[in-house]
């Protein structure tokens, strides 16, 4: 903590709130020199725990990073789940857990949640597991399509970002489940709801693309 502090540039946290972050708790120091600390510390979940416990935002992002997938057990995953306040800290959390053995289970009990921010982080697990896991198989994968339909009303600004963004990973990881998302973005789109249609829009846009396309072609 003597070292983050030190780090500490309150200019950044004007920067920050503008970008939508919750800077309450905040000392102001960028991702990138959060990373190049987490890179000399490595996976280190009893620190990462500590870190948590600080209420510090920086300290948060930090335990994030260096949080032990391996290791992280599910009641200390739901304890920092009752504290998300943020979008920053949902994104920087959640790939410690889409890499755990309860990334699943999570994924699905969390976008039942009503808190904005676990929300948001069931569907980020969403679009980890389908962007970062190469071992994940389609049949797992293809259980949230369902859920994101359920879900795709759900007109708060940062829960349907993370259910577009999942939607889209899912359609980017193969051609397989490139037809099933495009077949999901049409049906979404068929919701009498504005906040449904431009989740359609928006993935449609992505997923049909020439780019994305030409790249499902090329990994056969």
């Amino acid at each position: 903590m003597t070292r983050l502090r030190a780090m500490a540039d309150p200019k950044l946290l004007e920067q920050e709130r503008r970008l939508g972050i919750q800077i309450e708790n905040g000392l102001g120091i960028s991702i990138w020199d959060l990373r190049k600390v987490a890179k000399e510390l490595g996976r280190e979940q009893p620190l990462a725990e500590e870190l948590w416990a600080t209420g510090i935002r920086e300290a948060r992002l930090l335990a994030g990073y260096i949080a032990d997938p391996a290791v992280i057990s599910e009641a200390t995953v739901e304890a920092w789940a009752a504290d998300f306040n943020s979008w920053d800290i949902v994104d920087q959390v959640a790939d410690a857990i889409w890499l755990s053995p309860f990334a699943y289970k999570k994924a699905i009990e969390w976008s039942k949640r009503e808190e904005e921010f676990v929300k948001r982080a069931g569907f980020v697990i969403m679009a980890g597991l389908a962007a970062t896991v190469k071992d994940a198989p389609d049949a797992k994968l293809e259980q949230f399509f369902p859920i994101i339909v359920r879900e795709a009303t759900d007109e708060r600004n940062f829960v349907k970002k993370a259910v577009n963004w999942a939607l889209r990973n899912l359609g980017k990881r193969n051609a397989n489940l490139n037809r099933k998302a495009i077949a999901t973005a049409k049906q979404i789109g068929k919701i009498e709801d504005k906040t449904a249609q431009w989740i359609s829009r928006d993935a449609l846009k992505e997923l049909t693309s020439e780019k994305v396309q030409a790249k499902l072609k090329r990994k056969g």
